[in-house]
Order: structure tokens, then sequence, then C-alpha cells
């Protein structure tokens, strides 16, 4: 029986070592593929300098998506082809990738989800260096956070789009697990959580039954909360599995986010159109005079010619007071036939219409 057993474990073992044989042969002919197209991209444009098409990752990982049969699930597999795709773009020209820092935010888990570990990643201290170093062509693309799915939307990236004139190339969605964190033993040697404002909110029932007579101080992110934690005795910080790594504290609660769905929006902005992918969202930035029934009627052709709108928000124009301009999202891509009707009925119509972007769904 013990022979019997040694001899299936042996059998299974050697085909293991086969599969990893072919697996590594056929990752490395893929690279070679990668290197191929590079190489026939710059012959025919020698000043090319940006190798990355969210429209065509999109569509490999979708495929990668349908076609799992497990027993990895979706969520792995499609991470472990998308960093084979970093590995292969890096081949052919490292990126340059800005967030919101430092390392061990949220946002950086965003960046990693997107591109994988073979770019590099600048870490800048707000979402305005984003947007000014992309737009000046230091960095190749930005990672913003646009919204979360309990506390809304995150103003300060909206109202970077009045003046930018980069696009929105990609989003990424993030379920957001938020742990208790500190180099003290237990709860009752907390005196202070620290953390972002919108953690603290999203974990605010947690925090007030748990810890109900803590000071609860505001960071400027959960990876600085994280860095006070290391540094200050009787601190604890709301932060990532990722942060508990780099600053090397101890797990005092996990998962203490009040909604178990939730889920941050990040955009990714840069300097090219995305062209389709055939699951795409547009995000549309519309205004108009103020006057009874214009709001009606500048989404009235989004509504007559079948779009769906997911996502409406209003911001001040930042010109006049009580001027206001929206931010609009629909299903589809700006070239498809029906949203090309819309915009063009909203220009005709005399409605200012910006397209901040078309770009792919997010890929879980």
């Amino acid at each position: 029986m013990v022979n019997n057993e040694k001899e299936q474990l042996s059998s299974i073992r050697r085909e293991i070592d086969d599969l990893d044989i072919r697996i590594q042969e056929l990752i490395s002919r893929r690279s070679e593929c990668a290197r191929e197209i590079a190489q026939i991209k710059r012959a025919s444009n020698p000043e090319l300098v940006n190798f990355y098409r969210p429209e065509r990752e999109a569509e490999v990982l979708r495929g990668v998506k349908a076609r799992n049969k497990g027993p990895l699930d979706d969520e792995v597999i499609v991470t472990i082809f998308r960093q084979i795709m970093s590995a292969s773009l890096a081949l052919q020209l490292p990126l340059r990738v800005a967030y919101l820092g430092p390392e061990g935010t949220y946002t950086h888990a965003a960046a990693l989800k997107q591109f994988g570990s073979s770019i590099k990643l600048i870490a800048l201290a707000a979402i305005d260096e984003i947007f000014h170093e992309v737009e000046s062509g230091n960095i190749s693309y930005g990672i913003v956070p646009v919204e979360n799915s309990t506390e809304g939307i995150v103003n300060h990236t909206l109202d970077m789009f009045l003046d930018s004139t980069l696009n929105i190339c990609g989003e990424v969605s993030l379920r957001i697990h938020h742990h208790l964190l500190s180099n003290e033993g237990n709860l009752s040697q907390v005196s202070t959580v620290f953390g972002h404002p919108q953690a603290l909110a999203q974990c605010r029932r947690w925090l007030n039954t748990n810890l109900p007579d803590i000071a609860q101080v505001a960071a400027s992110s959960n990876a600085e909360a994280a860095d006070i934690a290391v540094k200050t005795p009787g601190a604890a910080a709301t932060a990532s599995e990722s942060a508990a790594a780099l600053y090397h504290l101890q797990f005092l609660a996990r998962n203490i986010e009040d909604d178990p769905n939730n889920t941050t929006r990040f955009f990714l902005i840069g300097k090219q159109q995305t062209k389709p992918s055939g699951n795409d969202k547009t995000s549309l930035l519309l205004s108009t005079a103020n006057r009874p029934g214009a709001l009606y009627a500048m989404l009235s052709p989004i509504a007559e010619n079948g779009v769906s709108m997911t996502r409406i928000e209003s911001r001040p124009s930042r010109r006049v007071a009580w001027d206001y301009v929206f931010f609009v999202d629909v299903e589809g891509h700006q070239t498809d036939t029906d949203i090309s009707k819309v915009l063009s009925e909203l220009r005709d119509s005399h409605f200012l219409v910006r397209v901040l972007g078309s770009y792919p769904v997010s890929v879980p």
C-alpha cells in the first residue's frame, strides 16, 4: 500500500515537472513574440515610446477569465496572466507609472493590479502632482482614486479634469479591506487610531463599537498612518495587508470595514486615446447655462438614443459662483454609433461637451 502511494505521488510529480518545463517554454515564446511586436512597431515608427494598449490587455484578460475552468478562481488566474503580460511589456519598454503614495497605499495596490510588478512605480504625494507629471511627459501614466462604493466621489480627482488635457485610459476596481495594525499586543493598549479620513469613515461602526473612547486622527494616507503606528506608542492604523508587511506591524483585527463589499474605483490617466475593447465606458464632462429644464435637455439625448448612464456627479465649475459642471459615465465607446450620435446632438444644442476618455471596463 505504501509503495503504491509512493508510485502515485512520483507519477504526479513527474507530470508536474513536465508541465513546468512546457509552461516555461511557452512563457518564453510568448515573451519573444512580444519583443518581435516591439521591433515591428519601432521599424514603422522609430519615435514610438509607448507600447502599452489598455484595450488589448483587457481583451486578453477577458479571454483568460472566460476560458478558466478552475480549480484556480478567476482572480488568481487573471493575476498570473497579468504578471506575464507585465514582464513582456517590460521587454518592450519599461513603463513609468505614478501613484498616490507612499508605498503601501491602496492606490499603490491598484497600480500593481493594473500593471503587475515589472514596471517603474513612482510614489507622489498629491493627486495634482500625478496629473502634472503625466502632462509633462515625465511619467507614462498615473493611477488616481475616483470613487468609493460607500464614501462616494474623490472630489479632488474630478476637479483636476476641469483644466487637464489628459485622457482616462482605463479603470481599476479594487476590493478594499482595512485592518487595524499596531506594534501593541492587543486592543486595550491602543490609545489613538490613525488613518486616512475615508478609511476611518469606512470603518466607523467597527471603531465606535470596539474602541468607543479612542481618538481617531486623520492622516494623509493609510501608509502614513502605518508609519505613525510604527513610531508612536499606543498608536494603531487602519491600513492594508501590504502595509502590515512593509511596516512590520501586527494585526489587531482584520477586515474591519463596515461594508464587506467595500470597493474603490481608480482611473488610469495618460495622453493616449484608448481604442474600443468590446466592453467599454465613456466619461464625459458636460456643462449648460443655468436655466429651467437645462439639465433635462442635456440628458435627454442619452436616454433617447438608448445609451445607459451609469454615473452623474455635479461639481462647481470654479469659474463663476453657483455655476456647475457634470461628470457623466455611459456604457460604450465614443466611437460607437449611438454614443457618437449623443455627442453630436449635445454639441448641436450648444452644450459644452468634453470627452474625458473611453476605456475598457475593469477586469476583476
